[in-house]
């Protein structure tokens, strides 16, 4: 195959409709746009969700509520799970979650262990922050929740 024989894909290319062409075109006269009125003008038309004066949807529905952003985002996981996965005397910490397959992701704040379920082994946990139920459980269960920075 050569440059010069090669050719689009058959229905690839669409040739552009000339409006206003005369009568035996069937997009004559008026283009298409009808006729008179806002619309068949130049230029014409109305912004996106103006209903004519009439206040508009997005102004009669209340608002509530806002996005804050100085959220902390962290992946979370709970000791009971933590229970299942690993053995005792493991090291538990995001890679290893990550290699387990029990989380996709590590959040920009990094891992948070939550206090749900019940925990029988003892685990060394590192994680950036972990609440006060889970950390006394883990203690309890004769592990360690070690705090990363």
């Amino acid at each position: 195959m050569k440059l010069n024989e090669m050719s689009p894909a058959f229905g690839a290319k669409k040739s552009v409709k000339r409006l206003g062409r005369g009568i035996g075109s069937g997009t004559g006269k008026t283009a298409g746009k009808g006729h008179k009125g806002q619309w068949a003008r130049s230029g014409g038309g109305v912004r996106p969700g103006f209903e004519g004066g009439q206040m508009p949807l997005t102004r009669r529905i209340p608002k509530r509520g806002f996005t804050n952003n100085f959220k902390k985002e962290y992946t979370t996981v709970n000791i009971g799970v933590l229970n299942d996965l690993f053995q005792a005397g493991d090291v538990v910490n995001a890679q290893s979650l990550v290699e387990k397959g029990l989380v996709s992701k590590i959040a920009p704040y990094g891992l948070k262990v939550l206090g749900g379920g019940e925990l029988t082994k003892a685990l060394t946990v590192h994680a950036k922050c972990f609440t006060g139920s889970a950390k006394s459980a883990i203690e309890a269960a004769g592990g360690s929740a070690v705090v990363e920075e």
